[in-house]
């Protein structure tokens, strides 16, 4: 099946799912179909047991996909640059720092913990991981995926301040998540040696210099923005710059995924204000919004084919309700060790809740995981992942609108400003 065969498929069954779900589920629209893909997989896996042909045409449909280059090479840049584009900077200023210590701190942390236990609990089961390995892992699913939380926290009314940093974290975990990973996986394929200050030092050289990349190109880009009054063009601009800005941090080996957000943070707030009308910003949020939720559709319907080959057992099973026990229990004492080392006070009673239940896995962690290479320890991780990314998706995320409302009902009428004690 060639390229547009493949595309025309999945967007058939994307747009099929996208129709169901408004006329019967009434989910945002992601939730929706990542809800759908999730239980079409999960059937199809039930049935390939006892038809295999089931596994060998979904082998066949994306034999010649590079899942690797099609998701963190590809797609990463356009779904980053959408989703930074969105961000207000006033109120990213107003809490950039529980932001960035949430997204590199948190992440890090996340990492740490979840290898520790993962590789604790799947000695006790007998899957043997080494310990590289669990990094990898933890560093897969740490990242978050506020998509389909934030709009339920729009429709129910939860405080900006409380979505801007849910929104703001997981924008910058989703670079250093991913800065993190690919760092891991070239010492566990032996692509770089095991010099972990090294690799140090290439993590935080690629990190700032991704950050001045992203706004060398943002500045250029609105240069040209702000001398024209023509959306067409405008709107061809920002996507020139999504674009441009990831490919040349990926050839001058800096990180591409943050060189992409930053550079939509800088164009979606001082190029929106200076350099652009109200009708080509009117154009230029539903062109990016339309973006982000059509790749979103077409990754989980790719995720949902790859999920067909991967080989299932009991004990594997056994690792992901593991896993899923894990990663919550991380994020948990991620976010609250954070929060109260530093002594934030943040917002409101029962935020903390939300930030850690709201904290969705989505189509990247899993993208991740089917981007290693195909070693004896690439299965076990992709079966976690899927697990907890199943689990995050229907469980967490048909369950937060509860946890945000009670959360808001509780505080209703107290202040939501971020303070010290």
């Amino acid at each position: 099946m060639n390229f547009f065969e493949l595309s025309s498929v999945l967007i058939a069954l994307a747009a099929l799912f996208s129709f169901l779900n408004f006329k019967y589920l009434r989910l945002p629209t992601t939730v929706g179909i990542m809800l759908m893909a999730l239980i079409v997989s999960t059937v199809l896996i039930v049935l390939g047991g006892f038809e295999p042909g089931i596994r060998q045409i979904a082998a066949h449909i994306i034999a010649g996909v590079d899942f690797q280059h099609l998701v963190l090479h590809v797609m990463l840049a356009f779904l980053l640059f959408a989703g930074s584009l969105h961000l207000d900077m006033n109120q990213l200023k107003a809490q950039w720092t529980p932001i960035a210590a949430l997204a590199l701190i948190g992440t890090a942390v996340s990492t740490l913990i979840v290898a520790l236990l993962i590789h604790v609990a799947l000695g006790a089961i007998g899957i043997a991981l080494p310990w590289l390995y669990c990094l990898l892992f933890g560093a897969l699913i740490s990242p978050t995926d506020p998509i389909a939380v934030l709009a339920i926290m729009r429709s129910v009314g939860a405080p900006a301040d409380l979505q801007i940093l849910l929104a703001g974290e997981s924008i910058f975990n989703d670079g250093v998540g991913v800065v993190f990973f690919l760092s891991l996986l070239d010492l566990a394929t032996g692509a770089t040696g095991p010099n972990w200050t090294q690799a140090g030092l290439h993590l935080l050289i690629s990190m700032v210099g991704g950050i001045v990349l992203g706004l060398a190109a943002g500045i250029l880009v609105y240069q040209m923005v702000k001398r024209v009054d023509q959306y067409h063009v405008e709107i061809l601009l920002t996507l020139a710059l999504a674009m441009g800005s990831f490919t040349l941090a990926e050839a001058v080996h800096v990180s591409a995924p943050i060189a992409a957000a930053v550079a939509g943070l800088f164009m979606g707030n001082h190029g929106r204000s200076f350099g652009m009308s109200a009708t080509t910003q009117e154009y230029l949020d539903t062109f990016w919004e339309l973006i982000d939720e059509i790749l979103n559709a077409l990754l989980f319907m790719l995720i949902g084919l790859e999920v067909l080959t991967m080989d299932f057992s009991l004990r594997l099973l056994l690792a992901g309700v593991l896993a899923i026990a894990i990663v919550l229990f991380s994020r948990g004492l991620s976010v609250w060790g954070i929060l109260s080392i530093f002594q934030w006070r943040v917002f409101q009673k029962g935020s903390t809740a939300v930030l850690v239940w709201g904290g969705l896995r989505g189509g990247l962690s899993f993208a991740m995981a089917l981007s290693i290479p195909r070693v004896q320890f690439r299965n076990p991780i992709a079966v976690m992942t899927y697990c907890v990314v199943a689990f995050s998706i229907v469980v967490q995320g048909l369950s937060i609108r509860g946890v945000i409302k009670r959360a808001v009902h509780a505080n209703s009428s107290t202040s939501v400003k971020l303070k010290r004690p």
